[in-house]
């Protein structure tokens, strides 16, 4: 991105996808094919379905709520508000909100998040 720029989007432009997983997209466009930041929001109760993302390091930062993760290599942990999860290109993942309330992270892609690295691993 060669100029400073403020990107600013509303709660209606949130979406559920069919990984069970309601997002907002806060920045993800070609200007800026380095990163990509998404809030992701699990009800309680939910599971994401299981899923990888080809050539894409993702990071989750816990805003708010509790739940567990689960990546290919290491056991399922539990997590919460102020924890970075941290999943290498390729690895298999889900996340469960165990809590009462809606599981709040935001999801910090590199590079960007692009539909056609996602791949679901289950149906």
């Amino acid at each position: 991105m060669k100029n400073a720029a403020i990107k600013k989007t509303t709660e209606q432009a949130e979406y559920l996808t069919a990984e069970r997983c309601h997002i907002l997209e806060l920045s993800n466009d070609d200007a800026d094919p380095a990163v990509s930041i998404a809030r992701a929001r699990v009800v309680p109760g939910a599971v994401t379905r299981r899923h990888r993302l080809r050539d894409t390091v993702e990071r989750y930062v816990l805003l708010s709520g509790t739940g567990l993760v689960e990546i290919d290599g290491i056991p399922a942990q539990p997590v919460c508000a102020g924890n970075v999860v941290w999943i290498p290109a390729g690895a298999a993942q889900r996340i469960r909100n165990t809590g009462d309330e809606d599981l709040v992270f935001l999801c910090i892609c590199t590079p960007r998040f692009e539909w056609s690295n996602y791949e679901m691993l289950e149906e």
